[in-house]
């Protein structure tokens, strides 16, 4: 694109960056042409293998209690604690969100149920009893704005 004359602000709007990373980039080219644009590479390598971490979703999957946690929740620091036992390898609490989401995980949250809760009966609720406690969103007969200026009729 810059071989083509393209101007910055389109460059930045085909590639979908700021005018000055463009910007950055020219200059790059003009220094040490298209070699010069070539990626570096990500900042640092991951720590663990990809043969790790697949030893490490398969402990993942086995759950917090096969590993002496009291109950059933991946928190990021257990999963810290974990790598760290496995593979004697440390990382920052958000260094372990960053490898986790780079993989493919996502935060998951369990649903808060009451043990009592009886699905059947709220069904039940909402079909018959909330139709008649629930308010009409809009009145029936034309109204005013002004409460000092009623409509007439």
């Amino acid at each position: 694109m810059f071989q083509q004359g393209e101007t910055n602000a389109a460059v930045a709007r085909t590639l979908r960056v700021t005018e000055r990373s463009v910007e950055r980039w020219r200059h790059a080219w003009r220094e040490g042409g298209a070699p010069a644009l070539a990626s570096k590479g990500p900042p640092s390598l991951p720590r663990l293998s990809a043969v790790q971490f697949t030893r490490l979703e398969a402990e993942l999957e086995r759950g917090p209690l096969a590993h002496g946690f009291a109950d059933q929740r991946w928190t990021l620091m257990r999963i810290k604690t974990l790598i760290g036992r496995m593979f004697h390898i440390g990382y920052t609490v958000p260094g372990v969100w960053l490898l986790l989401r780079r993989n493919g995980w996502s935060v998951q949250r369990p649903a808060r149920r009451a043990i009592e809760r009886d699905e059947a009966a709220i069904e039940v609720w909402k079909q018959q009893v909330w139709p008649r406690v629930e308010d009409p969103r809009r009145p029936t007969a034309p109204g005013s704005a002004s409460r000092t200026k009623p409509v007439k009729g």
